[in-house]
């Protein structure tokens, strides 16, 4: 297992903070690496070193010769002018790329609610994000470096790509190394972790789990080590202390011990952490909706939804993008009414509401964040005892020279923990979380999470982080065709369901009879209209079979031909052999008129 990327006393420093200081570490072949650390540690700086986007302020980096180096960033390099299909695979020809059944999976697993030779311009944020992995992916890398690559992906597409880079290399090749806050991610694919904090770069061995522990473990041997040294540190404060007129009697090198202790002092990492905070109080009814429907136009996304959530109950939302729990949550808070059924809440609910686009802060855009807090009243009750909102935040990670920061200049995890604090400080007993964890870090993931498991009130969580879904929930509840399913084996038992969804769905579109109708009603749909009706799941399945279909007419198309050679080899006397390959070859043309009537048929259903 040799070397492919070394880094040798390498220092970087961004205006107001050192991010690496002097640090050696290497990338060797075979290993998956999972980077960790708090927001604004270095963990992108140090993927942009090892990507040459940016360079070292010193220090060298070494990569072995001819190496090749995928980088998958936050912010993506496309062309809105370029097609979907340039955009991912770039001037290879068609032929190569549909050859390829890994490109193919790729292809079908993220981008197939998208129209290949649609425009990058034309697409979502989510889109976007998923056509520069799915570029990222196509690639052939020695080493793969990616940041947050679960961002815009739903727990079924991101099952996926774990398995995809357990499998991508074979044992011992390449090199993987990855920054996401989805620690079940972490758990899966990564075998060794590194952590970004204070200017240095810790190695441990095993996932996320295995890390904890042994970080855990690492800060007990530091707490006994520190204590040793503050003990001996006060020895020698109280000796030194004992009057300036003695002081140039002490021998030198004992002052000079004593200096050294004070000089190494590390200094204070910032505690993130948020206490219990006061609620108001909440009545005996909290939702209840009876046959409700939510719809955008003639588009109807839930259907006849019965659901009671009363006081103290702590439930998860699960569903694929675009199966309605941001409509969900927005009927059951009064934000948008229900096109038919009953919902009702109670008098005494006040909800707290973080969607993830963080509204309530847009409109502070210009303001500092000591002008948002000031919104607040002066004093709130944490924990039984009088708090100030500059206190919270500061239990946020926030430093005190952060408070004149302007709104829009702060980081996507300084507005998500900023937003955080707003909602609470307005002590709601309803709390509703749409992706609270985006851009958020694991420590401050542990935090909220500590957090969520005192809220007394009730709480309603959409999240594509399993962990923390797990975690902070009683129960969870999955968004399937509209309709709300309560699922007991939670996000397992929920991802078994899409995938028999998604198998019956094949099965029922292979036992369809291909009548002349059907196939003129296909040809005249447009490929828009057809491709649009399905859902994500349909797609996916009806993509499979289209992808079946294609191998299995390549491997038919010279069939015929091979039979009539055959034929034409047979002694003409022979009757009962020449009537046995003519029914050959009818049944080869037979099978091949099927499979291209079906083709047909998907392609359109397709949009191809």
């Amino acid at each position: 297992m040799g070397i492919l990327i070394g880094l040798e006393r390498v220092s970087q420093e961004w205006p107001g903070k050192q991010v690496l200081v002097d640090q050696t570490i290497g990338i060797n072949e075979g290993e998956r690496i999972g980077i960790v650390g708090r927001n604004g540690d270095g963990k992108t700086t140090l993927l942009d070193l090892l990507s040459r986007r940016i360079t070292p302020d010193s220090g060298t980096i070494t990569y072995r010769n001819n190496i090749t180096v995928g980088m998958l960033a936050q912010d993506d390099a496309l062309s809105d002018d370029d097609t979907i299909c340039h955009a991912v695979v770039g001037d290879t020809p068609e032929y190569l790329w549909a050859s390829d059944p890994t490109v193919r999976s790729i292809i079908e697993e993220l981008l197939v609610d998208i129209d290949w030779q649609g425009r990058v311009g034309e697409l979502s944020g989510g889109q976007r994000r998923r056509c520069d992995l799915a570029r990222v992916l196509v690639g052939s890398w020695d080493v793969l470096l990616m940041d947050e690559p679960t961002n815009h992906l739903d727990l079924h597409a991101i099952r996926w790509l774990a398995e995809h880079l357990k499998r991508r290399w074979q044992p011992g090749q390449g090199a993987l190394l990855l920054v996401t806050h989805d620690r079940w991610f972490l758990d899966e694919v990564c075998e060794h972790m590194w952590e970004v904090h204070d200017g240095v770069i810790d190695p441990f061995e095993g996932g996320y789990s295995a890390y904890i522990q042994q970080r855990v473990e690492r800060q007990r041997q530091a707490a006994v080590m520190e204590e040793r040294r503050q003990n001996m540190l006060r020895k020698e404060l109280n000796w030194l202390a004992h009057g300036a007129q003695a002081r140039t009697s002490k021998p030198k090198f004992r002052i000079d011990a004593a200096m050294a202790l004070i000089a190494n002092d590390p200094p204070l990492r910032n505690a993130i952490e948020l206490k219990r905070m006061a609620v108001g109080r909440l009545g005996k009814q909290v939702i209840e909706m009876h046959g409700v429907c939510a719809s955008y136009g003639t588009d109807e996304v839930l259907h006849d939804i019965d659901w009671l959530i009363g006081p103290g109950d702590r439930y998860g939302i699960l569903g694929e993008n675009g199966a309605g729990k941001t409509t969900l949550l927005k009927v059951m808070t009064g934000t948008m009414e229900p096109s038919r059924g009953v919902r009702k809440i109670g008098a005494s609910v006040r909800f707290g509401v973080l969607s993830q686009q963080l509204e309530g802060l847009s409109q502070f855009e210009d303001w500092r964040v000591s002008e948002v807090l000031g919104r607040f009243k002066r004093y709130l009750t944490v924990d039984g005892k009088p708090t100030t909102p500059e206190q919270l935040l500061e239990r946020l990670g926030f430093e005190r020279r952060e408070f004149s920061t302007f709104v829009k200049d702060l980081s996507g995890g300084q507005r998500r923990r900023l937003a955080i604090l707003c909602v609470l400080m307005e002590e709601p007993n309803v709390l509703v979380l749409d992706e609270p964890g985006n851009d958020l870090d694991t420590d401050m993931l542990a935090v909220l999470e500590d957090l969520l498991d005192t809220w007394p009130g009730t709480l309603l969580l959409v999240s594509h982080d399993r962990y923390l879904m797990e975690r902070v929930t009683d129960d969870q509840f999955a968004l399937l065709d509209g309709v709300v399913r309560h699922v007991p084996g939670g996000v397992d038992e929920y991802l078994r369901l899409l995938d028999e969804r998604a198998e019956l769905a094949a099965e029922a579109k292979e036992a369809q009879p291909s009548s002349s109708a059907s196939r003129t009603t296909a040809v005249e749909t447009k490929p828009q209209e057809a491709s649009s009706s399905l859902s994500n799941a349909d797609r996916r399945a009806a993509k499979k079979r289209f992808d079946s279909i294609t191998r299995r007419l390549e491997k038919l198309e010279g069939r015929p031909d091979e039979l009539r050679a055959e034929l034409a080899a047979l002694d003409a006397t022979d009757y009962q052999a020449l009537l046995a390959k003519q029914a050959e070859i009818a049944d080869a043309e037979a099978q091949i008129e099927e499979l291209e009537t079906e083709w047909l048929e998907l392609s359109e259903t397709l949009g191809k």
